[in-house]
């Protein structure tokens, strides 16, 4: 009974372990031989068991602050993902501002330009910044369970899966992993979101988050905070999939097939820029896979019993899918390129190394 506890506890721990100079010299030492023939094998890859038994991979830490996989790792990664999200949600309120009202009166706000020009001549400088708290607060809430949870349920489905077929359907673990994060951190912002789109699209509703919210709650009841949640999880969970997925998969192709120098040996500015821009043209898919989720969250808060009939009725199948689209991509595609930057930025600054790189083979973990 006690060995069959200790091996389920072990199969958390990762075998890339990190220590201090102490009990290790300054360099690498690595003794799974089959592994070290390949020179994109990294720390931060989660596809290596402690399974392989005395094989263990033992790595001296980044500034040697963190062990991988620890709780001071998860609550590192955690954190960033907060720094990284709410932030840059916050920042990009302007533009979200204006998609959401281009969503919800379409006859109104038919460009983005003519609906920077109407909100501008309407509300002032100051209604492009409408609901900027709930956008704060909801978003670093979510990026937190997000970016947290990702690393954890990667780590936690790769032990699952073992080595050589956690190696081989790596996109799988990065998909599942990512969303079964996404549900729970979705939790965390629905509230926020539901207050968020109803200060943004009604001028009169209220100011901000602390008379918009006990509005929000007197109108529809706390359960209404909630109304939204089936359609955001809807637009959330495809939107983190595929973020985390195309992700993961451009950083790979880039250090193994554009930059020819392995991850390990290339500076913190270049690999942050490799973060930045593959979490760009991660914004890019992310943005057109969710959009028309994005539209029926945007008209179901908008409106007290709204239903999704009623947006298919008013935006149509195609609107349903494109209004607003071009903006929410130049939207997206900026936001998830800082987070990514910014999330990897702060990783290393606590001693944790950049997300993503070249996996090793299956077949090399097969035969290690």
């Amino acid at each position: 009974m006690a060995d069959s506890f200790t091996s389920s506890r072990q199969s958390l721990v990762p075998s890339f372990l990190y220590s201090s100079s102490s009990s290790i010299s300054s360099k690498r030492s690595i003794d799974l031989d089959a592994v070290t023939h390949r020179s994109g094998t990294h720390a931060s890859s989660p596809f290596i068991s402690s399974s392989t038994s005395s094989k263990r991979v033992v790595i001296p830490s980044p500034n040697e602050k963190l062990e991988m996989y620890s709780p001071a790792f998860y609550a590192v990664c955690t954190f960033g993902g907060m720094l990284a999200t709410g932030p840059t949600h916050t920042a990009v309120t302007p533009i979200d501002v204006v998609k959401c009202n281009m969503q919800i009166d379409p006859a109104k706000y038919k460009s983005v330009i003519s609906g920077f020009g109407i909100m501008l001549r309407e509300q002032g400088i100051r209604g492009f910044f409408r609901g900027w708290a709930p956008t704060l607060i909801g978003y670093s809430a979510q990026g937190a369970g997000k970016y947290g949870l990702y690393e954890f349920f990667k780590k936690y489905y790769a032990d699952i899966a073992g080595p050589e077929y956690a190696a081989k359907y790596k996109s799988l673990i990065y998909l599942a992993g990512s969303a079964s994060a996404e549900v729970f951190a979705d939790v965390a912002l629905c509230p926020m979101e539901a207050v968020k789109v109803r200060v943004q699209t009604q001028p009169g509703f209220a100011r901000g988050l602390s008379d918009g919210l006990p509005k929000f709650i007197k109108s529809e009841g706390a359960l209404g905070l909630y109304k939204g949640i089936v359609p955001l999880w809807g637009r959330q969970i495809p939107y983190t999939m595929m973020k985390f997925a195309t992700f993961e998969k451009f950083v790979e192709l880039t250090y193994k097939h554009v930059i020819p120098t392995p991850k390990e040996q290339c500076s913190t500015p270049l690999q942050l820029g490799v973060s930045f821009a593959c979490g760009y043209v991660a914004g890019v898919f992310c943005a057109v896979v969710s959009h028309p989720a994005d539209n029926l969250v945007s008209f179901l808060n908008n409106a007290k019993g709204a239903t999704v009939s009623d947006a298919v009725k008013n935006l149509g199948v195609w609107g349903l899918f494109t209004r607003g689209l071009p903006l929410r991509i130049v939207m997206i595609g900026t936001l998830t390129g800082s987070q990514w930057a910014i999330y990897d930025a702060f990783k290393v600054f606590m001693g944790v190394p950049t997300t993503g790189g070249v996996a090793p083979a299956a077949t090399e973990l097969a035969n290690a």
